[in-house]
């Protein structure tokens, strides 16, 4: 008797719980979009890699590792990838830096802050092929006008190769980092006013606060913002492509431009797919150890 009542009443939950939860085919036609728009051409991708295909017509054969072979012995793709890891260094140093300053400094009881950060947020709103377009104009060599004429320089921004990929990181960073600043704003936030009393009334001081209990609080939010500058920087594209092309020489190409070239400009869409299949797999790498080591950081803060 006793375990002919558990059957039922177990039964009876489970159509509860059958009630409750909603249909799988509601996702359906989501999901029937994502694969199609995603993963069909993901999959695709990493199978082109492996060929010989031109991107036009159905012509190709199996190469195997041959694109791989030849990414390692091109000097322009493996420029690039020093290219790559330069600016995104830079770019998420100087980024978070910056944005990390700004949200502390808009955090402040100032009757400005509200129009201080929809000014500093605006940039991010803004298309890059727009930003940059603006900032070729302020990077004319002309000493009479742009931030030549306001620093009274004569430095061709964007025509020096020592300078240019420096000039596409600062261009970057003017744009995101009020996207940073705001992710710390959301952390500084989340602080209790609490901790700041108490550690005043032990004689702590600004920094020591902020060293001590404001820095410890911000680890979930430096996580998000070191992760989004990193992949950022290793996928840039838009800037870079819109402001020099990758030039002068190949003083700013990247992979993501070096990818795009071969597939459109030389016709080697196998190639190009086995440069983004490498890229692909390196940002999901760094990506995987980030993770682990910020949020391992957090868990210690």
């Amino acid at each position: 008797m006793t375990a002919g009542r558990a059957r039922p009443a177990r039964s009876a939950r489970r159509r509860r719980f059958d009630a409750a939860a909603p249909p799988w085919w509601f996702a359906a036609p989501a999901l029937a979009v994502y694969a199609l728009i995603v993963l069909y051409p993901a999959i695709a991708g990493v199978i082109y890699a492996f060929t010989d295909w031109s991107g036009i017509g159905q012509d190709m054969s199996f190469v195997g590792l041959a694109n791989f072979g030849t990414l390692l012995g091109d000097e322009q793709a493996m420029g690039s990838i020093g290219n790559t890891l330069l600016l995104t260094v830079a770019i998420v140093v100087v980024q978070n830096g910056v944005g990390l300053l700004l949200a502390l400094g808009v955090h402040v009881k100032l009757k400005s802050r509200a129009l201080l950060r929809v000014v500093f947020f605006a940039p991010v709103v803004v298309s890059p092929v727009m930003v940059a377009f603006l900032w070729k104009y302020i990077y004319n060599p002309d000493p009479a006008s742009g931030l030549n004429g306001l620093l009274g320089l004569r430095v061709d921004w964007l025509g020096d190769p020592s300078v240019a990929l420096w000039s596409i990181a600062g261009m970057v960073v003017w744009q995101y980092a009020g996207y940073s600043m705001v992710i710390f704003l959301a952390g500084l936030e989340g602080v209790p006013r609490e901790l700041h009393e108490a550690a005043m009334i032990d004689g702590a001081g600004t920094w020591q606060r902020f060293r001590y209990v404001t820095w410890p609080l911000l680890a979930p939010a430096v996580t998000i913002n070191l992760m989004l500058s990193t992949i950022g920087g290793l996928k840039l594209f838009d800037q870079v492509f819109a402001a020099t092309n990758g030039g002068p020489g190949y003083a700013t190409e990247t992979l993501s431009t070096v990818l795009y070239k071969q597939a459109f400009v030389f016709g080697k869409f196998g190639y190009s797919t086995a440069i983004a299949l490498v890229l692909a797999l390196f940002v999901a790498a760094v990506s995987l150890v980030q993770v682990y080591y910020l949020r391992s950081r957090e868990v210690t803060a």
